[in-house]
């Protein structure tokens, strides 16, 4: 009993001190044959503490779980970017939170940026993200740091730690804040090509300064969402929280064509919500249709006034908006499609901006006194009904699920989903990989770490050459 609780007030948000190579991991189960290639996975590392600096700004760490003819390995490191650089040579830290400078801090130091929230690959670069700088160029393998990558000039700000990857096209989109800043109303959006070549770049005013996370894309729009984390640097400068709360401010989301121009842009309002990650959307006839996890109320941040939002409405779940394209109505719908509190949503990646007909995303469980922690994985499908659910061990949590097919021609769904999960108990980690449409069944293998990956955000699979 007494393990149970001590599982339960534990948790896996402190950093790991150290980088690491581990050659040849043990396995419980078998390793499907057929994955070859190596997840990357990012998330928030400090380096050195900083007073009021909030875990989740911490400096980018990479793991990486290379699996190759049923074998496994694990190397992390630190993303080397200039604010760690510049504190690792300092001995300590330099920064707050959001790139704010201590006051001891270097006068011509200015780049705060952690690059520590996703890990994508396109074009043959393989690029650590986070949405107030432009991406990292990392090196495949040993995790090296190349520096800022800003495609030939082309990109004049900051890079979102979500772009949408079309399958069809094999075209990367993304917006970011503008040069001046995330405190302010200014939005930027453009496009990569498949060969890695900048195609596209404008800026546009959205309605009010808002924290944009994420953003919707489909095989003819691209949406962005406006909702009410609003910034303000008033608030910045005075102190008090850059990020707030402010659901008067309401809720909208931007719909423009992808071959128009953000001058075209129609906004829709809804309720106030936020939302962090989009789970997949796409068109039916004049609508469209995009899978959110929504809060009622933001988590993490603050009313104006410093008052914490309702907790029980700080959690997300699984939503559908919906837009009428017909020019009927300027209002959005908002349907939940569960009640579970969820978050961290992924699909088959080959349905995306397409009709879906998969979905997973980890879960809480509401049996627990650790209500809020994520501690299972959801396998829905395209309409929100369970396939499937898992649940770990009390006190053990789960990262987000990745999804990997099982060949470049298996049918939707057809593939494995690979997460990290830490073991309260012994205080260490393992990646689990589940059989994707089976994920009640539990891992069909586990590879096991001799230390824990701390909680992180987002990574992706990248399949061997």
């Amino acid at each position: 009993m007494q393990h149970d609780a001590i599982a339960e007030r534990r948790n896996n948000i402190a950093p790991i001190p150290f980088e690491a190579d581990a050659p040849f991991l043990k396995i419980i189960g078998e390793l499907p044959r057929e994955l070859n290639g190596t997840l990357y996975r990012n998330g928030p590392n400090p380096q050195f503490d900083a007073s009021g600096a909030h875990w989740f700004v911490g400096d980018g760490m990479l793991h990486a779980f290379h699996l190759e003819n049923g074998r496994a390995s694990y190397r992390n490191r630190w993303v080397r970017t200039p604010k760690w650089l510049a504190e690792h040579d300092a001995g300590r830290a330099l920064f707050g939170g959001f790139g704010r400078k201590l006051p001891d801090a270097p006068a011509d130091l200015t780049d705060g940026g952690v690059a520590n929230t996703n890990i994508i690959f396109h074009a043959g670069k393989l690029l650590a993200l986070e949405e107030a700088h432009l991406p990292t160029e990392i090196e495949p393998g040993t995790l090296a740091t190349r520096g800022y990558h800003n495609y030939q000039g082309r990109i004049a700000s900051s890079f979102t730690a979500h772009p949408k990857i079309d399958p069809v096209t094999g075209e990367m989109l993304f917006f970011g804040y503008n040069a001046a800043g995330p405190l302010t109303p200014a939005l930027s959006f453009g496009s990569i090509d498949a060969c890695g070549k900048a195609t596209r770049f404008e800026r546009f005013e959205a309605p009010y300064a808002s924290m944009v996370h994420d953003f919707i894309v489909t095989a003819n729009h691209v949406l962005f969402p406006i909702l009410p984390i609003a910034g303000s640097m008033e608030r910045a400068m005075s102190g008090r929280p850059p990020y707030a709360w402010e659901p008067d401010k309401g809720a909208y989301v931007g719909v423009m064509k992808r071959n128009g121009t953000a001058k075209d842009i129609v906004w829709f309002r809804g309720e106030a919500c936020y939302v962090f990650h989009i789970m997949n959307a796409w068109e039916e006839g004049n609508r469209i249709v995009a899978d959110v996890m929504q809060f009622e109320e933001a988590p993490l941040f603050p009313h104006p006034d410093g008052r914490p939002t309702d907790p029980e409405k700080s959690r997300a779940r699984h939503c559908r908006w919906t837009f009428d394209l017909s020019g009927n109505t300027d209002r959005f719908q908002q349907t939940y499609l569960d009640d579970l509190t969820g978050e961290f949503p992924r699909i088959d990646d080959r349905r995306a901006g397409l009709k879906s007909r998969h979905g997973w995303y980890a879960c809480a469980n509401p049996k627990l006194p650790m209500f809020g922690a994520l501690s299972g994985i959801v396998h829905v499908d395209g309409n929100g009904k369970r396939l499937g659910h898992y649940l770990l061990p009390a006190g053990d949590t789960i990262s987000e699920p990745v999804f990997v097919e099982r060949s470049s021609d298996a049918a939707e769904g057809d593939g494995w989903l690979l997460a990290v999960v830490w073991r309260a108990r012994e205080n260490r980690s393992d990646l689990a990989v589940f059989n994707a449409t089976d994920i009640e069944a539990g891992p069909a293998a586990l590879v096991q770490l001799g230390h824990r990956v701390p909680d992180g955000f987002h990574g992706n699979w990248v399949g061997a050459a």
